[in-house]
């Protein structure tokens, strides 16, 4: 395996970087805002901004790339992303930082996807799994320190936002150095709802709902913390635990969802959701046992639910869509985390810190409804015609390239489903690299 690691060294540590740098942008804006007086709804549209330029990022990057090559592109990103947190700091004001929070978000998008194109390049198909495990990992590591960096100093001054810049900087050094040969073309997604509905009305509603709740919590966890009266420690620690707590339900959520019908399983994890949500709402806890506890258990349930709705959608997918498919259902991702935290923000600015939790118990309990109706409408798939269960990196820095990267290698590759509740035969007969979703 190291022999397979060390090609790939420099590309995974210039992803380190990026993702370290991300983790601290993430969690400084709001508990910096919170500090200059900044309202929750000013705060959520932090969240909405990044959403929006993340989704356009992950539009635009693609031909930015064919025009001027991976590592040009990768060097703008890196350097406006560095940019946009050092006039966060020149600048403090909300509208000026949903700006800057947009531009991240759209450079992030793109730096990703480059590292990402490089990635599944060079991993070689005996190993892509265990290539796209290590980077989910490294991912992970590396956005979860970002965010603990917050408690070795004073978030009101200047040291967080100059060290997520620096560290922005430095992600381009590896990619900058590379002798690797530079990568095919990237993945370029459209929308194209009416096809995904078709595929799996489930998938689609279901990572709507997931990504205004997944961004509503993860743009104002924070802001409730600091309102309830945690210390930035605990605070950096409720942002973080839920990360954790999530990469670590996948295994055995994903387990089961292979063996069961994977809306059943979604069914199960939102119900978890919810039940952590009513703790928040009923019990209103205030110290830093139970709310850190409570954020394990709703982060083990909101951080788990997408690799099942993508693997759900993919059991009913045409040959040769995954990667249209996943990435059709990042964006719509993408824009359920626009509407999340402005709900959010504006329900916490409106009538108190319970409506962050208000806005996600509505999400998971129409996912739900609609999953229990469309239980009783449509079959199960066969055992048999399943695609693989896979592990998905933080969503935050998920791109359409991320599900290129992440399909299985040769010696795993599913069978084709087979059964007649699958996608349409518009979609089926359609041959490799079709123009489903892609553009």
């Amino acid at each position: 395996m190291v022999r397979q690691i060390l090609p790939i060294s420099a590309l995974l540590l210039g992803s380190a970087f990026l993702l370290f740098a991300g983790g601290i942008n993430a969690l400084i804006l709001p508990v910096r805002g919170s500090s200059e007086g900044f309202s929750a709804f000013a705060l959520g549209l932090l969240g909405t901004g990044w959403a929006l330029g993340y989704v356009s990022g992950c539009l635009a990057t693609p031909g930015i790339v064919a025009r001027v090559g991976h590592i040009r592109a990768f060097s703008v990103m890196a350097t406006f992303a560095a940019i946009s947190i050092l006039a966060s700091l020149i600048l403090v004001s909300p509208a000026s930082w949903i700006i800057f929070r947009g531009l991240a978000g759209f450079c992030f998008a793109g730096a990703a996807m480059i590292v990402e194109s490089w990635l599944g390049e060079r991993a070689e198909p005996s190993t892509r799994g265990r290539i796209f495990g290590l980077y989910t990992m490294v991912n992970l590591v590396a956005t979860t320190a970002g965010q603990m960096t917050l408690t070795l100093g004073d978030p009101t001054g200047y040291l967080f936002f100059v060290l997520a810049a620096m560290f922005y900087c430095l992600s381009l050094v590896p990619t900058a150095l590379t002798t690797t040969v530079t990568p095919k073309p990237l993945v370029s997604v459209r929308l194209d709802l009416p096809a995904l509905w078709r595929n799996s009305p489930v998938a689609v509603f279901a990572v709507f709902m997931v990504g205004l709740s997944n961004a509503a919590f993860g743009t104002l966890a924070p802001v409730y913390g600091e309102r309830v009266g945690l210390v930035l420690t605990t605070i950096a620690l409720f942002a973080s635990v839920p990360i954790l707590a999530g990469a670590l339900a996948q295994f055995p959520v994903g387990l089961l969802s292979d063996r069961m019908d994977r809306r059943k399983v979604l069914l199960g994890v939102a119900v978890l959701a919810v039940s952590a949500d009513l703790a928040f709402l009923v019990f209103q806890p205030e110290g830093r046992a139970a709310n850190l506890a409570l954020s394990a258990l709703l982060g083990a349930a909101i951080f788990a639910m997408y690799p099942v709705i993508v693997a759900h959608a993919n059991d009913h997918a045409a040959p040769d869509t995954h990667i249209q498919v996943s990435g059709g259902l990042l964006l719509v991702f993408g824009l359920g985390s626009i509407v999340g935290p402005l709900l959010a923000g504006w329900g916490m600015s409106a009538i108190g810190t319970r409506a962050l939790f208000a806005t996600t118990i509505a999400a998971h309990g129409l996912i739900i409804a609609f999953t229990l109706l469309r239980l009783s409408q449509r079959a199960k798939v066969a055992a048999e015609d399943k695609t693989a269960f896979m592990v998905q990196p933080v969503l935050r820095a998920s791109t359409p390239q991320t599900a290129e990267l992440g399909l299985p290698g040769e010696d795993d590759t599913p069978e084709a489903p087979a059964n007649e509740d699958h996608a349409p035969e518009t979609q089926r007969s359609a041959p490799e690299g079709a123009d489903l979703l892609a553009g």
